[in-house]
């Protein structure tokens, strides 16, 4: 693995953080406000390839992978306008498609990912079963007079469902073998009968609304199963550590956006004739945030890598790394910036408040940070299971 960028990938980010600041923190405030996706914004970068970067290219995208992907998603959050949807779009669900969809999935969804077109959101997380996929509750059945596919269930914090043409959802088939339930994807249009969203009102200042999704006897076409019935687990985690390297850039960003605008202020804020950065307890929390930032994207650039090379195992175990070591790291640089400001950290001016919210989504989701720590301490150390 290069420790060091290639010149392809230093020219993508400087492309995107272009982009990226163009728009700017200003832009994205105002959508949020709103009440509106960043359009705009996830048009250009679609039309510019960014969106579709890992997708292939006979459909499309861009031939590249995770390690491009987040690249683009990292970037635009340093700009101040992080675009969420890319974790789930084109990451996820695009990932999963590309790997184990149909020919006729494959044409259907892939160029419109690509080209922002179209989006899909993506549907695991259940009211009663929390980090616990094992405990999925929303099931599929086969009705044995059409063949078609029969979902029941819920699904919670469900991002930009209302804008999304589809949702991926995770439901679990019955093993003809075993009789256990094994995971199953499924792609529900956003119109089909029987699939009903609520609005969850959110504290979360972000320009994607998220749902708590019902389906009652959604009934779908044999061919909206994605992949291979008896698959389970590896379709599943093929889209899941995506998830994860992706998170790790959005919390990477989101925290070298708020070390950027504290530094700046720290270099320009005078106190007793000094800028108030001169002074080792303003400057060395800073310092720290920003080593911690550049730890957690080598091990997000490692967990790309891995993923990119089809290494499922390697990747799994440095994806949860680096969205652990980015979530610790943009908490950090958040809390660090706003107090750099001081009072000024609390302010609409300099948009930082927002982010102490948004900064603690990258510990909770989609993961816990506990649960990361328990997959290293029983899978990387061998220690026995806690629960």
């Amino acid at each position: 693995m290069p420790v060091i960028e290639s010149e392809e990938h230093k020219a993508l980010r400087a492309a995107v953080s272009a982009l990226g600041h163009k728009y700017g923190r200003a832009y994205f405030t105002r959508t949020v406000e709103e009440g509106r996706p960043a359009t705009e914004l996830w048009s250009e970068a679609a039309k510019l390839g960014y969106l579709g970067v890992n997708l292939p290219e006979e459909h499309g995208g861009g031939g590249g992978g995770i390690a491009e992907l987040s690249i683009v998603l990292e970037e635009l959050g340093a700009a101040g306008c992080p675009l969420l949807l890319m974790v789930v779009s084109p990451a996820i669900c695009g990932t999963v498609i590309a790997r184990f969809g149909t020919d006729e999935q494959k044409r259907a969804w892939l160029p419109a990912l690509a080209d922002g077109t179209r989006v899909m959101a993506f549907g695991i997380t259940e009211p009663d079963a929390g980090s616990n996929s094992h405990r999925i509750t929303t099931t599929a059945r086969r009705d044995p007079a059409t063949g078609d596919w029969l979902l029941t269930g819920r699904k919670v914090f469900v991002s930009g469902v209302d804008i999304a043409d589809a949702t991926l959802i995770v439901g679990r088939t019955e093993d003809a073998r075993t009789g256990r339930l094994k995971p199953c994807l499924f792609i529900v249009p956003r119109d089909t009968p029987g699939f009903q969203r609520h609005r969850i009102d959110m504290e979360l200042s972000a320009a994607e609304r998220q749902f708590e999704l019902v389906l009652d006897d959604v009934r779908l076409p044999a061919d909206a199963l994605v992949g291979d019935e008896d698959a389970g687990l590896l379709q599943l985690f093929a889209g899941l550590n995506p998830e994860r390297v992706m998170t790790a850039a959005f919390a990477i960003g989101m925290g070298r956006f708020a070390l950027s605008r504290a530094v700046e202020y720290a270099r320009e804020r005078t106190v007793w004739k000094a800028p108030i950065g001169s002074h080792q307890a303003i400057a060395h929390p800073l310092a720290q945030a920003h080593i911690d930032l550049e730890l957690a994207r080598l091990m997000m650039q490692k967990a790309a890598h891995l993923y990119d090379a089809g290494d499922d195992v390697g990747a799994g175990e440095a994806a949860n790394m680096a969205k652990y070591a980015a979530g610790e790291a943009c908490v950090k640089a958040v809390d660090r910036a706003v107090h750099t400001l001081g009072g000024n950290g609390l302010t609409r001016e300099f948009g930082l408040a927002s982010l102490i919210t948004a900064a603690r989504v990258s510990r909770i989701a989609p993961v816990s940070r506990e649960m990361i720590l328990n997959y290293v301490s029983h899978q990387t150390l061998g220690l026995p299971k806690s629960y």
